[in-house]
Order: structure tokens, then sequence, then C-alpha cells
């Protein structure tokens, strides 16, 4: 049997480096950022089904949807919001779903369900355990303000519109302090991944 890890964060706490390290490992990491982007690719029914009720002012020039332009429509609409979330959630179960059954299928020791929202989405039941990759409010501010070029108040806005790290902790089955080194980090996941008895 193949354990269901749900790997999660916020945002710029550094969860990609850890689900890096699954790959590096060889465990198999199915991606909900990646699967989102798929889902909506021209020709998907969620991309057909996108389009009929967005509109065709959404698509750029080689006819792909341009985020920036659906999601200043979504952002301020809850309506509007809660239709595209409607279409693209269940594209984006479906597309993960087969790829956990194909890796379950394998026997693989391990699958990593990396999903940003779990907690925020309730898809906790997707999953068996679940490590949170956690940092400070302050050193979220400082990354994601580097990373994206935010000012004080953008980068802010982005981490309150998440459920707040510190109280993801509680729900965790395992938390990766990432304020300090990489080695750091793996070190916590490897000791995890034994006293799980994946490694």
């Amino acid at each position: 049997m193949s354990l269901v890890i749900g790997l999660t964060g916020g945002i710029a706490s550094g969860k990609s480096t850890v689900s890096a390290m699954f790959v590096d490992m060889g465990i198999t990491v199915i991606d909900a950022d990646i699967e989102a982007r798929l889902a909506v690719d021209i020709g998907e029914k969620a991309y057909n089904d996108i389009v009929s009720h967005f509109g065709e002012s959404i698509l750029a020039e080689d006819g792909a949807i341009n985020r920036q332009r659906l999601g200043s429509i979504i952002f301020n609409d809850e309506e509007k919001r809660n239709l595209l979330n409607s279409i693209v959630h269940p594209a984006v179960r479906e597309r993960m779903a087969q790829k956990r059954q194909t890796a379950e299928a394998a026997n693989e020791k391990a699958i990593v369900m990396d999903i940003p929202l779990l907690f925020e989405s309730k898809l906790t039941n997707l999953v068996e355990k679940i490590i949170l990759v956690y940092v400070d409010e302050e050193t979220q501010l400082e990354r994601l303000m580097k990373r994206n070029g935010f000012s004080d108040a953008e980068a802010l806005s982005r981490i309150k519109s998440q459920m707040p790290l510190k109280d993801k902790v509680k729900r965790a089955d395992a938390v990766i302090d990432n304020c300090g080194s990489i080695e750091h980090t793996k070190t916590q996941l490897m000791d995890i991944l034994k006293e799980w008895g994946i490694l």
C-alpha cells in the first residue's frame, strides 16, 4: 500500500523546495498547480467551459487563457470566482486521482499530493498524512517581497488571503520549519520519512 502524503504550506513558505526534495528521492509528486494549468489547456473540457462562460476576451493571441485577464475578472467578484472554481477544481481532482491510481498500481511506497490550499479547499480527505512547510510571517513577508517584487502592502494582502500558517500547524501530522538552511529543511524531511517508514 502506498502512503499518500499531503504536502502544503503558504505562499513563499518554501513548499516547492521540499517538493523538489521528494522528486530527487524518486518519490512521485502530483502537483495541484501543474495539474490546474494542464486542466485548462486548449481543447480540454475545462478550457471549453471557461471560454463559454467568460467569453473570448479572456484569451491570449495564441488562444490560451490569459490568466491575468481572467484573474482580474474573478478577483473582486465572488460569484464569478466560485463559477471558475466549480469548473476547474473537479477537473484538477480528476487528473490528480488518475496519477495517484497509476502510482498506487506501481506499488510505490509513497505518493505526495502537493496541494497549496489543502486545508482551505477542504481536500484533506484525499491524503493520509499531512506535512506542512512552515515559516514565520516575518520570513514569509520578506521572501515574498523579494521573490515577486511586491510592496509591503501587496505581499501582506496575498498572505492574508490564505489561512495563517500558525493555524495550519495544529492540523498537520508533521511540520517542517523552513526558516533556516536547506540542509536543516532536508534533515527534518528525512526524519519524518524515516518515522513513517518510507525510508
